[in-house]
């Protein structure tokens, strides 16, 4: 059995989740899922003059899951897109307080589910979502 080691602020997000539930005029919706560890995301992003006012998630599976979901709706709230392109796993884990090793697929299950979001807004708006695809490193 392995110990997780939680820090205080991901069980917080996932005893009190911040922004559960649906936007239902959403501007936009992504929906990322992991069949290996079963964790599934729904993002949803409310925008107006391109600043996101509201964002709601629903996430079906493991604690880390649904904090990280909690964090990224937190993070997000107020900035404008670009601001939003600019938040990543990384920064998601670092606002948790760290995430065990074995966890951190699930900030970037979270990160994807913003870009996701974002990339339907853009497609909603005639806006080429290629910005938010995931780019490929070359050395």
């Amino acid at each position: 059995m392995t110990d997780l080691n939680y820090s205080e602020k991901v069980m917080d997000h996932f005893l009190h989740p911040r922004n559960v539930g649906e936007i239902p005029d959403a501007s936009g919706i992504g929906n990322i899922g992991n069949p290996v560890c079963g964790d599934v995301m729904r993002m949803y992003i409310k925008v107006e003059n391109d600043l996101i006012v509201d964002a709601k998630f629903k996430t079906f599976g493991c604690g880390a899951a649904i904090s990280t979901s909690s964090m990224v709706t937190e993070m997000v709230k107020g900035k404008s897109i670009e601001e939003a392109l600019l938040i990543t796993n990384k920064a998601v884990a670092e606002a948790l307080g760290g995430l065990p090793a074995v966890k951190l697929h699930c900030s970037v299950l979270a990160e994807q589910a913003l870009k996701a979001a974002l990339a339907d807004y853009y497609r909603r708006n005639g806006r080429d979502p290629s910005a938010f695809e995931p780019k490929l490193e070359t050395h």
